[in-house]
């Protein structure tokens, strides 16, 4: 016994058809189309495509390259309600001194 198709009104009122094997697995599902006839055209298209349609093989992605974890990026206030903003020099030395915590090191060296 031969797949069929199955044509049918969804749940929007289009029209799509569905491939189904003997044993009644869905195969495929059509897009939606605006009338009957175009689902029946739909249909013989599916038809012809797939008795000339030529089988290719799709290769995996490769995989990119491995990312190491850095530290996390820490977000620094522009500026402090009632202080003065931060010059660029120390929002830099405060984001360094932050990254090297996690690795037990203490930057203790004078502000700029």
């Amino acid at each position: 016994m031969a797949g069929m198709f199955e044509l049918f009104a969804d749940s929007d009122t289009s029209f799509r058809f569905r491939l189904t094997a003997p044993d009644g697995t869905v195969m495929a599902l059509s897009r939606p189309f605006p009338d009957k006839r175009a689902a029946v055209a739909g249909i013989a298209a599916v038809r012809e495509y797939a008795g000339m349609g030529f089988v290719t093989e799709v290769p995996a992605p490769k995989p990119g390259p491995a990312r190491l974890p850095g530290p996390a990026r820490v977000a620094v206030p522009a500026r402090v309600p009632g202080r003065r903003p931060a010059s660029r020099k120390s929002q830099i030395l405060l984001r360094w001194r932050q990254s090297l915590r996690p690795l037990g090191v203490v930057a203790d060296f004078p502000a700029w």
